[in-house]
């Protein structure tokens, strides 16, 4: 509970407790009267003051206006305690909506606590410690393990003389390093990095990711939308309502009846409506279940940039995935070698050598399968053939590592292999020496996210890839997607999407695509509902999502659609009941038969008990089991 919410409840208390006083301390009517002002403008004074600053600003028509023009009349007409009661109740109900924001932003803000606080500047073989926004591109920072990467950049050669013992970090479950470059946000778990930044604080990753959430709340679903529509005309309708009730009836009762126009019954009745009429359950809870849901979205590591996204996700029926990066990890794996007239060390060893001068995610898998450091004193004569592989010496022995075409430039024949990935041949001496297959391998939850899409009702799953058919198919069918499409450009993906669009039916079903890469960003601009790989995914993807996923888990995909669908049934709920208990208590109270306390449950109590119903927002239990 921050500092406002602990004025706020020693407000309420205080008033309680001088209401129970006043009212049963042995006092007269007028002393009575005199003393419950006090309590009145010590729990009300604020909505007092902001009904008189909507009025001077031409927005006469809220809940404060209501609030305050309902306990005004009330006190005139000596109706003291219910006066106060209906201030305290509304304070209350305050408090349970500032109770409910609060926690759905310490979510965000948990997740979000990747703001780093400095940056390590190597300054003539010092550190320094600076403001990450004060650092210019080019520099080179320090990185210890355990401290989180202050700005986007780049792994260079670091200086072995360098003074690192200033370094401290902090304990977070990520790692930085994404091959050569890094990103912001993340923690370094792979010992001391020198990086090359490449670009400012404003234009790093972990700003654009906190900007995105922290504006989340300006883009208004089309529950919100229609809520604040709703209350533009609703209140003016029924302030000129309650206006009608007080005097009509008794202007009918003085001049066509001839009987007593009982002003003071009929303005009492009046108050009530108004204060019964009030918005607040309505106006509050709707935005409040969103903004819960965004929070508790975001406990799960899924950030969304609006309510809007996260009402349109609810509807989604249709999800377009990319392969690379998305459904696989993105990252070239060595998963065997075949064919091989050697060991398949020696294999890997001759490949990993010849290639070490290569920086291609190919060569790099090679190496990282060799695992050992590498002399290049046993490399000579390097020779790369454009599109084909690397020709070098290695120990004196020639040592081809390539495609096909590659073993047929070089007159020597070989073996393809019967399974699925890329194929890299190697002869060594000129002979044949077994070819090694690589291939991006599947996320372990992808087939579990598939599964579990299918059993909450998404009737269509589709995969873009532009890898070869026979690649699709085989991840495809291990997977469990049908509808595969391969062989893709990255225009033809937006061909693929606009086409599915074209026969999604808008007003009730949505499509989603989601996707990793810098191709992606058309894509996921152009979906109903784009979702990017945060972790790995690049800053255009990222930027061009509606929803971000923080560490690229498929399976968080059903849940972030079991979230949003919950969240609306809890919108719904609250305006069914809100609407209903006030229609029901407004008819009682223009008949009379409702009074101001049922006016205050009308009003604060159908508030509270929706504020408290779109809590549950943010404890929304989904299908992942790690979550």
């Amino acid at each position: 509970m921050d500092k406002e919410q602990k004025q706020n409840l020693t407000r309420i208390i205080i008033t309680a407790i001088l209401v129970i006083l006043i009212e049963f301390l042995p006092l007269s009517t007028t002393i009575r009267s005199i003393l419950y002002l006090i309590p009145y403008f010590l729990i009300g004074y604020d909505v007092l003051f902001r009904a008189i600053k909507g009025i001077l600003g031409h927005e006469v028509f809220d809940e404060n206006f209501l609030m305050a023009i309902a306990t005004i009349g009330a006190m005139a007409l000596g109706e003291h305690s219910e006066s106060v009661a209906v201030m305290l109740f509304y304070q209350i109900g305050e408090l349970f909506q500032d109770y409910a924001v609060g926690k759905s932003r310490r979510n965000i803000s948990e997740l979000m606590d990747i703001r780093p606080d400095y940056a390590n500047v190597e300054d003539n073989g010092k550190i320094v410690k600076t403001a990450p926004d004060k650092v210019a591109i080019g520099s080179t920072i320090i990185i210890a393990p355990g401290e989180k990467v202050p700005l986007d950049g780049v792994v260079t050669e670091g200086s072995s003389s360098l003074d690192t013992s200033a370094l401290t970090g902090e304990s977070m479950p990520r790692s930085a390093t994404i091959g050569d470059n890094i990103i912001s946000g993340c923690v370094n778990l792979q010992g001391v990095l020198h990086v090359c930044t490449t670009k400012e604080f404003g234009e790093s990753t972990v700003s654009k990711i906190l900007d995105l959430v922290e504006n989340a709340s300006s883009r208004k679903s089309k529950s919100e939308n229609f809520i604040t529509k709703f209350a533009r005309y609703y209140t003016p309708a029924v302030c000129y309502s309650a206006l009608a009730l007080a005097v009509v009836p008794p202007l009918i009762r003085m001049l066509f009846m001839s009987l007593s126009p009982d002003w003071s019954t009929w303005i009492y009745r009046a108050l009530t409506f108004l204060v019964i009429s009030c918005p607040c359950a309505l106006v509050i809870s709707i935005p409040l279940t969103f903004f819960a849901g965004i929070g508790g979205a975001s406990r799960y590591g899924i950030l969304v940039k609006g309510s809007n996204y996260l009402e349109a996700l609810a509807q989604t029926k249709t999800i377009v995935f990319d392969k690379t990066g998305t459904m696989t990890k993105g990252v070239f794996e060595v998963v065997g070698v075949h064919h091989n007239t050697r060991e398949k060390a020696a294999v890997l060893e001759y490949a990993a050598l010849a290639e070490c001068f290569s920086s291609h995610p190919i060569a790099a898998s090679i190496k990282k399968a060799y695992g050992k450091a590498i002399d290049p004193d046993r490399i000579s004569d390097v020779k790369e053939v454009s599109g084909c592989g690397v020709i070098a010496n290695v120990d004196k022995t020639s040592v081809a590592v390539g495609n096909s075409k590659l073993m047929e430039q070089s007159g020597i024949a070989s073996i393809d292999c019967h399974k699925t990935g890329t194929v890299i041949h190697v002869a060594i001496g000129g002979e044949y020496a077994g070819h090694i297959l690589i291939a991006d391998c599947i996320k372990p939850t992808a087939a579990e996210a598939v599964r579990e899409l299918h059993g909450i009702g998404v009737s269509k799953l589709v995969m873009l890839t532009g890898d070869r058919k026979n690649v699709a198919d085989e991840i495809a069918g291990e997977l469990g997607i049908t509808d595969v499409c391969s062989e893709l450009l990255p225009d033809e993906k937006v061909a693929k999407v606009e086409e599915l669009l074209d026969v999604t039916d808008k007003s009730k079903d949505k499509l989603a695509f989601v996707g990793d890469g810098i191709n992606d960003a058309p894509v996921l601009s152009r979906a109903d509902i784009g979702i990017a790989m945060g972790a790995l995914g690049s800053d255009a993807a990222i930027e061009a999502a509606d929803i971000v996923l923080m560490d690229d888990d498929p399976v968080k995909i059903p849940l972030a659609i079991m979230i949003s669908r919950k969240c609306l049934r809890i919108v719904y709920e609250n305006i069914v009941f809100a609407i209903g208990v006030k229609m029901i208590c407004l008819v009682l109270g223009a008949l009379g038969i409702a009074n101001m306390w049922a006016a205050i449950f009308a009003d604060v109590g159908v508030m509270v008990i929706a504020v408290i119903n779109s809590i549950r927002a943010l404890h929304i239990k989904g299908v992942n089991k790690n979550a």
